[in-house]
């Protein structure tokens, strides 16, 4: 799948420029005229990577990506930014604002691309992104949740787990699973912005499971609402056939046809308002326990650890 970039230039002739060099290099390329549209546009698309102009009206760049790095749908973008000017100064504000890398205008596509090829290379290498999904994977996971406890903060821990996945794996195929693991990863994103806005934060542990970190006042909200809009939005994931029936007709090794129930949402939640937990492993070990319980349930669930330790 083709990585994603977002130019935003509110100049068009430059826009235009860069927007041909890049697609003429396989990228998919959205575009947008100033700072706000910018934020919107990304906060829809969830690009890989954004070039950015300093210079702007409404915004100016250095704020655009400052305001990317704050929102946990974008915080993991990678960012370049465009500038006319050569001075230090700037430079050191870009990178201070956010930006991985910059460019001075006027460029030519040959060093265009380099410097995005480059930059896209050592964000997966720094960032242990997930290719699939652009999350932080298990290191960082492991980062945030240590940070949390070291920091004596509240907070509980999600972690999403799709029940029946192999089967619609096997049966509609590694594309439409993929697309189904992008699905998710989106529907967690947008239910923890929403309800807990920057300070949440969401990982891809790898395959079919997800960790997100969010206030513990919070949780069981989070939890309803991503059960809720998978199920929702079930519809893309199928056909009419199948919604109907409610289950899709699998033959097992043996070749005996079996009803399997279709994909849903486990979730288990830990939070430090039920119990303390002095190292990551025991908050995952203890989600992981509840989303086991909530898997017992038919469809889309959640359970919360509510025992007294």
């Amino acid at each position: 799948m083709a990585e994603t970039i977002l130019v935003v230039d509110d100049d068009p002739d430059i826009a235009r420029f860069v927007e041909v060099n890049l697609r003429s290099a396989g990228y998919e390329v959205a575009v947008a005229g100033d700072g706000e549209e910018a934020l919107e546009r990304a906060g829809a698309i969830r690009p890989d990577l954004v070039l950015l102009d300093v210079m702007m009206p409404r915004i100016d760049g250095f704020e655009v990506a400052q305001r990317l790095r704050k929102n946990p749908q974008t915080a993991n973008t990678s960012i370049i930014m465009l500038t006319a000017k050569a001075l230090s100064a700037d430079k050191v504000t870009g990178l201070q604002s956010g930006a991985d890398d910059y460019i001075i205008k006027p460029f030519d596509p040959i060093e265009l691309l380099a410097r995005v090829k480059g930059t896209l290379r050592r964000a997966k290498e720094m960032r242990n992104l997930s290719p699939l999904t652009g999350l932080p994977g298990n290191i960082r996971i492991q980062e945030e949740i240590e940070r949390q406890v070291r920091d004596g903060r509240p907070f509980a821990v999600l972690y999403c787990d799709l029940d029946n996945f192999k089967t619609y794996n096997d049966q509609k195929g590694f594309v439409r699973g993929d697309r189904l693991i992008q699905a998710t990863a989106r529907i967690i994103q947008d239910a923890v912005v929403h309800s807990d806005g920057v300070e949440g934060f969401v990982g891809h542990v790898g395959g079919d499971d997800f960790v997100a970190v969010v206030d513990p006042d919070l949780a069981e909200q989070v939890a309803q609402t991503i059960a809720r809009k998978f199920d929702e939005n079930r519809s893309e994931f199928y056909e009419p056939e199948d919604l109907e029936r409610g289950f899709v007709k699998m033959e097992d090794r043996k070749g005996v046809v079996q009803d399997i129930p279709l994909v849903g949402i486990s979730i288990g939640i830990a939070s430090t308002q039920q119990r303390p937990f002095a190292h990551y492993g025991e908050a995952v070990s203890v989600a992981t326990e509840m989303k086991q319980f909530a898997k017992r349930e038919p469809g889309s669930s959640y359970a919360i650890d509510r025992r007294t330790p």
